[in-house]
């Protein structure tokens, strides 16, 4: 990595997304989570960043991730599936790296279950983006890559 060169950023997808494409297309979309991740790692290319991205159905596994993303990372952007509702240890894992977090869902979980409608990571986010399909991981790539790049503004 050059010098200048920012870190990449991460993009982590929780249980079930593995399914993307295949499960609950009505909900989800027909859009596969490979073809989201290579559209994502395009983009971030685009902007100037790398992308890492890793899916898996193991809360202990992710937050293994998260562990090892301390100072390796610029910024995460984060599906955490139903670990969303309720998992404290994931988001105590999620302020270890110290950068910026956007969280996504591709579904907007404020016209599903009540119980999807409370996100333990949404206060550690600097933003939050629900319901725009899977066209919401790329708006979260650009959004990072703006936040993380230097200003050009004196």
């Amino acid at each position: 990595m050059a010098e200048n060169e920012p870190l990449p950023l991460l993009l982590l997808n929780g249980p079930n997304l593995n399914t993307l494409g295949l499960r609950e297309p009505e909900i989800y979309g027909s859009t596969t989570l490979a073809e989201v991740v290579r559209d994502c790692e395009r983009l971030a290319a685009e902007l100037g960043f790398g992308l890492r991205a890793a899916q898996t159905n193991s809360e202990g596994e992710m937050i293994d991730w998260l562990h090892e993303a301390r100072g390796q990372v610029s910024g995460i952007i984060i599906n955490a599936g139903a670990w969303t509702h309720t998992s404290i240890a994931l988001a105590d894992a999620l302020r270890i790296p110290e950068v910026p977090v956007i969280e996504v869902h591709i579904s907007n979980v404020h016209q599903r279950e009540e119980f999807r409608h409370h996100s333990y990571i949404s206060p550690l986010a600097v933003g939050v983006i629900v319901g725009l399909g899977v066209n919401g991981y790329e708006y979260a790539v650009r959004f990072l890559a703006d936040h993380l790049s230097p200003s050009t503004e004196d």
